[in-house]
C-alpha cells in the first residue's frame, strides 16, 4: 500500500523488544550488559556532539 504525503510519518523503532519469557536470568543479565554498553556509546556520542556545538557557539559568540 502506497503512503500518502498527508499521512503522519511512521515512527521508526530503534530497538525491537526482545521476548524476555524465553531467557534465563544469566541471559537477561547479559542482555542488560549489552544495553548498558549501547547506552554508554550513545552518551559518549552526545557528549562529543555537545562539545562541538559548544565550540561553535563560542566561536560565533551565540548567547
Amino acid at each position: 500500500m502506497a503512503r500518502d504525503d498527508d499521512d503522519p510519518p511512521v515512527k521508526r523503532r530503534r530497538l525491537e523488544p526482545l521476548l524476555l519469557d524465553s531467557l534465563g536470568i544469566a541471559e537477561l543479565r547479559l542482555y542488560i550488559a549489552e544495553l548498558n554498553t549501547e547506552i554508554g556509546r550513545v552518551e559518549a556520542d552526545i557528549a562529543r556532539k555537545d562539545s562541538h556545538r559548544n565550540a561553535a557557539d563560542a566561536f560565533f559568540k551565540r548567547p
